[in-house]
């Protein structure tokens, strides 16, 4: 939890119905010619739900490489978080969707972008 000074990617999503914020940060290490997820912070206003979904995502991206990092999806998120309303479920999308946002954004700055991410 909390901000990144300097980070290389920040994602940020919300959810206008319910008034979930996320806002994701990382910092990315070349290890072995790829880029990793050294560090990942989060600021999340909003449920629990909400907050345990951002702590998860941050959690499973970390150490992995972008190309990993983009390949999680909200249902691991809520598979790893266990049982979870239906109703909430939607927690674990945006917060699929600020890492996404996250990468791109470190893309857009460092590399090429491939694909612009997509709001599930």
């Amino acid at each position: 939890m909390g901000k990144i000074t300097k980070p290389d990617g920040v994602g940020n999503t919300q959810n206008l119905k319910c008034g979930d914020v996320m806002k994701i940060y990382l910092k990315v290490s070349k290890k072995q010619g790829k880029e990793v997820i050294s560090e990942i912070k989060f600021e999340t206003m909003g449920c629990g739900h909400a907050i345990a979904s951002t702590d998860m995502i941050c959690e499973l991206a970390l150490g992995k490489t972008l190309e990993q990092a983009k390949k999680i999806k909200f249902s691991d998120v809520a598979l790893k978080l266990g049982q979870m309303p239906p109703q909430k479920l939607h927690c674990s999308s945006l917060a699929q969707y600020a890492l996404q946002q996250a990468i791109f954004d470190y893309e857009k700055k460092h590399l090429k972008p491939k694909a612009t991410p997509k709001k599930n």
